[in-house]
């Protein structure tokens, strides 16, 4: 099968080559995107009289049909054209005719599938900033049912203090508030147009690249034609900050498994997002938040592969950039997929409000407080702490709590205790004196909550 760009070859390469080298099983995605851009590109063409108005008019008829095919899913492609350009252009040919050949004027697939890239991005950050907001819409709703739903904080998978687990939602929501901020400040440098840098050098064509930034709604122009088709910063950026949100999301996913495990017992997922056992009839595993946990290391594998590809290559336009593509169409699923998922998870998520309460009343999360009472009464800190320190492993050589002691024997160890320890040492009392800025108490989880819906807004 003749080559669209052969006609310098003199041997036609055997198909298992071709089928290394072809990108269209993959490349596919990008049909619309690419429909797009030839669509603005032969918009200007036919403007700047480049080629004559009836021929743009015809292209434009051709490009449209192919659209409408494409969104009906009616397309097939082929390896023997290698990617979604090439393949495009063969249909478009087959459609209108010779006239179609014309449509490659003054453009190379080099700059054409950096701006299919750019375009790609574009529209699915957009998405992906809108179902962080969803998330943190589901998070704040989810907090404002718990503010004053007391859990034991942990510092080494150790119990810490006790903490509002509104409190606890919300640092990922300031988290995800990050990774949307990073995420929409990336759009400044996806939104710019390669298209019209050529292969490396721009074109002898008088083309007008601001038109055809224009509508492509495009901010700007790549300023150099070696950088426009060589860049991949925008997917490296993209890939680094989906790695970032993917982590938080982590995190928050080893939390929901061992808080719904027999042991903890703080919450129950609902049944859409866990599955049973195939041996074991009592199991209800939390596999979805698993997966994500999992699909997280797939990210940061992305991430690494395009920046060892792109470390050692000279400018302009090589090969090994065809490996930019599949990664960053497998984040975008898992990234969106993995919101999705939270959204729902996180939506009907069970709280066990009395066996996290009775976690807080069955450790020594309570101790700081003792602490923090003996320092306001005047007592050096340091020695507030080896007082209280000795006080818990009395406790522990009894089997019994700080709230079981007896007020003699706090006075036995300090006679700055008196009577007002025990409601200084209850988890709730806790929890509602940490008032300072930024804090777990529930008079600043709530002033959080206002700072959060704000955020939203």
């Amino acid at each position: 099968m003749k080559k669209l760009w052969g006609g310098r070859f003199q041997k036609t390469p055997e198909k298992w080559v071709d089928e290394f080298g072809a990108s269209i099983s993959f490349d596919k995605e990008l049909v619309l995107e690419d429909l797009q851009g030839s669509l603005a590109h032969v918009h200007m063409l036919g403007q700047c009289g480049i080629i004559e108005p009836a021929e743009a008019e015809q292209i434009k008829t051709g490009l449209l049909l192919l659209k409408e095919k494409a969104e009906n899913g009616e397309l097939a492609f082929s390896v023997d054209y290698e990617d979604i350009h090439l393949n495009l252009e063969k249909l478009l040919i087959d459609e209108i005719g010779p006239v179609g050949g014309k449509l490659h004027t003054g453009r190379s697939r080099n700059d054409q599938v950096a701006t299919d890239m750019h375009l790609y991005l574009k529209n699915h950050v957009k998405e992906i900033t809108q179902l962080i907001t969803s998330f943190q819409q589901t998070l704040l709703e989810k907090a404002k049912e718990n503010v004053e739903t007391i859990l034991p904080g942990y510092t080494h998978l150790q119990r810490a203090q006790p903490i509002s687990f509104a409190h606890h939602l919300l640092a990922y929501f300031w988290m995800l508030e990050r990774d949307k901020q990073r995420f929409s400040e990336s759009l400044k440098r996806i939104n710019i147009s390669p298209l019209g840098c050529g292969a490396l050098a721009g074109t002898t064509f008088p083309i007008d690249r601001q038109l055809t930034a224009e509508l492509l709604e495009f901010e700007g122009i790549y300023e150099n034609s070696l950088d426009g088709v060589s860049d991949r910063d925008f997917i490296v950026e993209f890939l680094s900050n989906s790695s970032l949100m993917m982590m938080h999301l982590s995190r928050l996913c080893e939390e929901l498994i061992l808080w719904c495990s027999q042991e903890f017992q703080f919450v129950e997922l609902d049944d859409t997002y866990a599955t049973g056992s195939s041996m074991m009839p009592q199991k209800k595993n939390p596999d979805m938040a698993e997966l994500i946990r999992g699909k997280t290391g797939r990210v940061y594998g992305h991430l690494f592969a395009l920046l060892t590809t792109l470390k050692g290559l000279p400018l302009a336009y090589n090969k090994d950039m065809q490996e930019d593509k599949e990664g960053m169409f497998d984040t975008v699923r898992t990234v969106e997929g993995s919101l999705q998922i939270f959204i729902g998870m996180i939506g009907t998520l069970k709280v066990k409000k009395e066996k996290m309460k009775k976690a807080t009343t069955e450790d020594f999360s309570n101790a700081t407080e003792l602490a923090d009472y003996l320092a306001k009464k005047g007592m050096p800190f340091r020695e507030a702490h080896e007082v209280v320190g000795k006080l818990v492993y009395t406790c522990i050589e009894k089997g019994i709590y700080l709230k079981d002691l007896s007020l003699e024997e706090y006075q036995d160890a300090s006679s700055l205790f008196s009577s007002d320890i025990f409601e200084t040492i209850d988890p709730y009392t806790a929890v509602a004196k940490r008032i300072s800025d930024g804090g777990t108490g529930f008079s600043k989880v709530k002033e959080a909550i206002v700072k959060a819906d704000k955020a939203l807004l």
